[in-house]
C-alpha cells in the first residue's frame, strides 16, 4: 500500500502554569483535548485511536497514570497507546500517531502529551540514581551546563548569546496566551544580571517547571479536505524523524550530537528540503536553556557548526528574522516537559494554518517542530507546510 498523506487537523492547550491543583491529570488533559476537537471540528466518535506520551511517571510519582485515564481521555473501546522518549516524548506521541494515518491503519488520531509537575518534583526526580548508569546528581541544568560550557569554548561565541535568546523567547511568550512565564519588561541586562544557577546558565535563561498538556487531531487526506472544504487550513506533514543514540559512549559528542545530526538529515531528505535556512519560515526547536538555540541550529543544519550564535546575535531568530524561533516563547516560557515537545509541534502546525494570533510568523507555509531528550540522545522532529505534500 502507498503511503497515505497526513495532516493536523487542529491543536488543543491549556494554560501552562506552575500548579494546577483545581484539576486532576485527567482534567488537566481533557482541557487540551476538548480544544483540540473543538480546533478540528470532530467529535469523539470521529477519533479512531489515541497516542499518548509523557515523561518519566516519577515526575508526577503515579506509575502508569494513562490506565486510569483511559475514560477521559475517550480511549474506551479504542486502541490506545503510551509513548515514551523522556523528553522528546512529546515530539515522538505526534510522529507516532501521524505513522498511524501514514501506514492507513486510522482514519483519525488523537495524539495527547502532559506533565503535571506539581504533582512530584522533577529536580529530585532527575537527580534518582539509576543502576548501571553514570550518575547525574544535579538535575539537568548540572547535566548540561558542561556541554555549553564546551560549546562557547569550541565556538568562541560572545557571553551574551544566552541573555540574547532568553529575552526573545519571554518577549514572545508574553504574546503567547498559554505561555507560562510572561515578562514583556525583560533586558539582557536583566537577565545578566540574574543568579547563576549552573555555571554558565543563569536563573532567567531556564526554563520553568509547568503542569500543563498538548494535543493534536491528526487526520487522513479526506479528513483534511473536509476541513479545507469550509475554508480552513490544515498542515500537511510533509516529513517525520526519530533517531536515538547512547547517552555515554567512547567520543560522544554531546554538543553536537550524531543522533540529532543524523534525523536532521532524514527530515530534510524525506521533505525533499537541501537548504533549510532559505526553505523553512519558522521554527519551533526544543531550547530548554538558551544557550542550546545556537547548538541545535547546527545541529539541525541550518548554519555550519561553530556558527549558529552568529544568526542569533544577528537577531535573525526573532519574529521578522530570516529563521524565527520559538516564536510562541518555546520551552524557556512553558515547561510540561512530556507536553513540550508536542507544544513544538503544534505550534508549527498553527503557523502554517495561520492560527497562532499575536506570534503568527506573516507568510509562514512550512515550519520545524522539534524536541530532544534525555541526555540529548533522543530526537524527534517534523516538517509541516500549508501545501499538500508531493507524493
Amino acid at each position: 500500500m502507498a503511503k497515505q498523506l497526513a495532516a493536523v487537523l487542529g491543536t488543543g492547550q491549556t494554560h501552562y502554569v506552575a500548579k494546577r491543583h483545581d484539576v486532576s491529570m485527567s482534567g488537566l488533559v481533557r482541557e487540551a483535548i476538548d480544544r483540540a476537537l473543538a480546533d478540528s471540528d470532530v467529535g469523539w466518535d470521529d477519533i479512531d485511536a489515541v497516542v499518548i506520551g509523557k515523561a518519566p511517571d516519577l515526575f508526577e510519582g503515579v506509575m502508569m497514570p494513562e490506565l486510569t485515564m483511559v475514560d477521559a481521555i475517550g480511549a474506551t473501546g479504542k486502541p490506545m497507546l503510551r509513548v515514551h522518549t523522556a523528553g522528546s516524548v512529546g515530539g515522538s506521541t505526534a510522529n507516532v500517531a501521524a505513522s498511524l494515518v501514514q501506514a492507513g491503519v486510522h482514519r483519525r488520531v488523537l495524539a495527547v502529551a502532559w506533565e503535571k509537575q506539581s504533582e512530584s518534583n522533577a529536580m529530585w526526580a532527575l537527580s534518582t540514581p539509576v543502576p548501571f548508569t553514570m550518575p547525574v546528581g544535579a538535575g539537568a541544568g548540572g547535566y548540561f551546563a558542561p556541554h555549553v560550557r564546551s560549546y562557547i569554548r569550541r565556538s568562541g561565541a560572545p557571553e551574551h548569546i544566552g541573555a540574547m535568546v532568553a529575552v526573545k523567547d519571554r518577549l514572545n511568550g508574553a504574546k503567547n496566551p498559554y505561555a507560562h512565564l510572561k515578562q514583556p519588561n525583560i533586558t539582557l541586562e536583566s537577565v545578566q544580571a540574574s543568579q547563576m544557577l549552573w555555571d554558565p546558565i543563569r536563573y532567567d535563561e531556564t526554563c520553568p517547571s509547568s503542569d500543563g498538556a498538548c494535543a493534536v487531531v491528526i487526520g487522513d487526506e479526506d479528513s483534511a479536505a473536509a476541513v479545507e472544504a469550509q475554508g480552513r487550513r490544515v498542515a500537511w506533514i510533509h516529513a517525520t524523524a526519530m533517531r536515538t543514540e547512547p547517552t555515554t559512549y567512547a567520543g560522544r559528542d554531546q554538543v553536537n550530537p550524531e543522533a540529532g545530526r543524523m534525523a536532521a538529515a532524514a527530515l530534510w531528505q524525506a521533505a525533499g528540503i537541501t537548504d533549510p535556512l532559505t526553505e523553512i519560515d519558522c521554527a519551533e526547536i526544543y531550547v530548554p536553556f538558551s544557550w542550546f538555540e545556537p547548538m541545535w541550529l547546527e545541529n539541525l543544519g541550518f548554519t555550519p557548526e561553530g556558527s549558529g550564535w552568529k544568526l542569533t546575535e544577528a537577531g535573525e531568530t526573532a519574529i521578522g528574522g530570516q529563521l524565527p524561533v520559538n516564536m510562541s516563547g518555546g520551552v524557556l516560557s512553558s515547561n510540561p516537559i512530556g507536553a513540550s515537545g508536542m507544544i513544538r509541534f503544534a505550534e508549527a502546525a498553527m503557523q502554517v494554518m495561520q492560527r497562532a494570533g499575536e506570534h503568527q510568523v506573516d507568510g509562514a507555509r512550512k515550519a520545524l517542530g522539534h524536541a530532544y531528550g534525555g541526555g540529548s540522545q533522543y530526537f524527534s522532529m517534523w516538517v509541516v507546510g500549508s501545501d499538500r505534500p508531493e507524493r
